[in-house]
């Protein structure tokens, strides 16, 4: 049993080293969200799974606050309304549910951001081209070689892990430090 913690604790530790490589990435996010923001848009957070959770710990984030007292900033998680996601899916398909929410409350000078450990959800991809069409900023979490969704997004941020459970810590760590920026911004 210590030996399984032991060597969680490294590999994990491991991912997060190589998330210095990204800081590139990890600023343009911050600064494309904070330019959306300024500019009277908002961010349309979207995912499966634990994915699905995390996208709506960010729009808690940012409409709450992540560490100092600021104007409360406009996020919406499509993970939530279980009416539209059910209706959706049977009306259309699952792979539907977030380019018709996207489409509906999406507008030029927008962001979507896309959560995805292995990149290959269909409904992203749908919701990545819904969000061109409509002139909205792109910008993809992703694990792993970014999957089908890698090229879909004006910025990438590919953890470069291959186990689900260190590509999401990880990618936590990441939109953390993405909400702090975010937030210096509006302090």
């Amino acid at each position: 049993m210590r030996e399984t913690i032991l060597s969680s604790i490294e590999e994990g530790l491991g991912v997060v080293r190589s998330l210095k490589n990204l800081a590139p990435e990890i600023e343009e996010a911050a600064a494309a969200i904070i330019a959306s923001l300024r500019g009277g848009g908002k961010v349309l957070v979207c995912g499966n799974g634990g994915s699905a959770a995390d996208s709506q710990h960010i729009a808690a984030e940012l409409i709450g606050r992540f560490r100092r007292e600021r104007r409360a900033l406009p996020a919406v998680a499509l993970t939530v309304d279980t009416s539209i996601l059910t209706s959706l899916s049977n009306d259309y398909s699952f792979d539907r549910v977030f380019s018709r929410q996207v489409e509906a409350l999406g507008s030029p000078g927008d962001v979507l951001l896309l959560i995805s450990t292995s990149g290959n959800s269909a409904n992203l991809s749908a919701a990545a081209a819904a969000a061109e069409a409509k002139g909205l900023k792109v910008i993809a979490l992703l694990g792993r070689d970014g999957g089908a969704l890698a090229g879909k997004a004006g910025v990438e941020i590919i953890v470069p892990a291959a186990d689900t459970a260190r590509i999401q810590e990880s990618q936590q760590l990441v939109y953390h430090i993405i909400c702090d920026l975010v937030e210096a911004a509006f302090s």
